[in-house]
């Protein structure tokens, strides 16, 4: 294929991303990365559309020839955009507003006028940072479910780096277009096949971001309680049978942390359900400042919450407990005008070496919860400390140790 027949296209190739973006944006949770991503598959439709046009009419002037080169430049820093939107960073459209102009305003200075070797040299290192800086940022997401969509973007745009600089490097090499298989137009020729190229993988790879991150939310969704935000039961299931497993394997420490509050059937009775609700979240969201750290946070009945614990002794994980139960006392819940003072109380249990399965902790840990409501809520109680352990007693000193 000849230089025009590539960069028309190419053109159409990156007409084809915009609506696929746009029409995904629609479809999805209007994720705004596809905004971003679309806009910079117009700038680089129109930039080819300019670009197979002069080459069409065998004529180009230095402001055809600035505008293309500037929507280029535009079209990479949009996936840039979209990338770091994408991240929940600001998408920095007013750098790139700068940039383009910077490169319009270049174009007219007379080193770059005249001179098409000048021009190449000086904005192709421009376009190969843009699209490092697009994969660091995704290299450097410490989110691994993640990463495994980011890895096609990341591989495209170091690519795309590595051509730019590889064609600067021929064409100095030979003060120009170089002969060969591509002819005299090595230049235009080996970019328009690059950016067609380019756009019809970076399509495909923006969307399999996308769709990723869509198929990651409703897994969470279907792991977390949608109240409170922390994990469900069955998220309860898949990690302490996991770390059951690991710490059974490895003699680790394992132990679960369950409370709940405290006569909260009178708090729904006199207050409502609406304040109810509230004084869940409200516990909540004291318990998680005191277990910043732990991700293993569950809610496992209406008012019943539970924390698994690995690797930590007794005496750790008891100060955690109590630590819980002095902040949920030291901070009573404003709602509707009134003010409600709340208490939690506790239980804890530890991994037992007769132990065949992980709901035989929560048991255990369910038990001393009963415990200590029993004997006057608001505390904690440890299974084989506060109450019989049914002989296995030793076993939870040992690990506490």
């Amino acid at each position: 294929m000849d230089a025009f027949t590539l960069t028309v296209a190419a053109a159409l190739a990156a007409l084809t991303m915009a609506a696929s973006m746009g029409l995904l944006y629609l479809a999805s949770a209007r994720q705004t990365c596809l905004v971003d991503w679309s806009l910079a598959a117009v700038f680089l439709a129109v930039s080819n559309m300019m670009g197979a046009i002069a080459l069409h009419t065998q004529t180009s002037p230095i402001i055809v020839i600035a505008c293309v080169n500037a929507l280029h430049i535009g079209g990479h820093f949009g996936m840039l955009a979209g990338i770091r939107r994408h991240l929940h960073l600001a998408p920095g459209w007013r750098w790139g507003a700068v940039l383009v102009a910077a490169v319009l305003a270049a174009h007219m200075l007379p080193v770059l006028h005249d001179a098409a070797l000048a021009r190449r040299i000086a904005l192709m290192p421009v376009i190969g940072a843009i699209n490092l800086a697009s994969a660091w940022l995704l290299w450097r997401q410490r989110d691994f479910d993640a990463r495994a969509s980011y890895l096609p973007l990341i591989v495209l745009q170091v690519l795309s780096a590595l051509q730019q600089i590889g064609r600067v490097a021929v064409v100095i090499a030979y003060d120009g277009d170089p002969p060969g298989f591509l002819g005299d137009h090595f230049y235009r020729t080996s970019g328009a096949l690059a950016m067609l190229v380019y756009l019809s993988l970076a399509t495909m790879c923006s969307a399999l971001i996308v769709t990723h991150q869509q198929t990651l939310a409703l897994r969470r969704a279907s792991l977390t309680d949608v109240l409170t935000g922390w994990l469900n039961r069955r998220a309860l299931h898949d990690i302490a049978t996991r770390d059951f497993r690991r710490c059974r394997r490895t003699g680790s420490a394992m132990f679960f942390i369950t409370f709940d509050i405290d006569h909260f059937k009178a708090i729904n009775d006199r207050y409502g359900h609406g304040v109810g609700d509230a004084a869940i979240c409200h516990v909540t969201a004291l318990s998680a400042r005191v277990l910043r750290g732990y991700d293993a946070l569950f809610r496992i009945g209406g008012e019943e919450f539970a924390m698994l614990v690995v690797g930590e002794n007794l005496g750790a994980v008891c100060g955690i407990a109590e630590r819980l139960r002095e902040v949920v006392a030291g901070a009573p819940l404003a709602a509707d005008g009134a003010t409600v003072a709340m208490t939690v109380s506790v239980g804890v249990a530890a991994l037992d070496q007769q132990d065949h399965k992980w709901e035989d902790i929560l048991r255990r840990a369910d038990e001393a919860l009963y415990h200590a409501k029993q004997h006057g809520r608001n505390r904690v109680s440890v299974h084989g400390r506060d109450l019989a352990d049914r002989g296995h007693g030793m076993w939870l000193q040992a690990v506490g140790a």
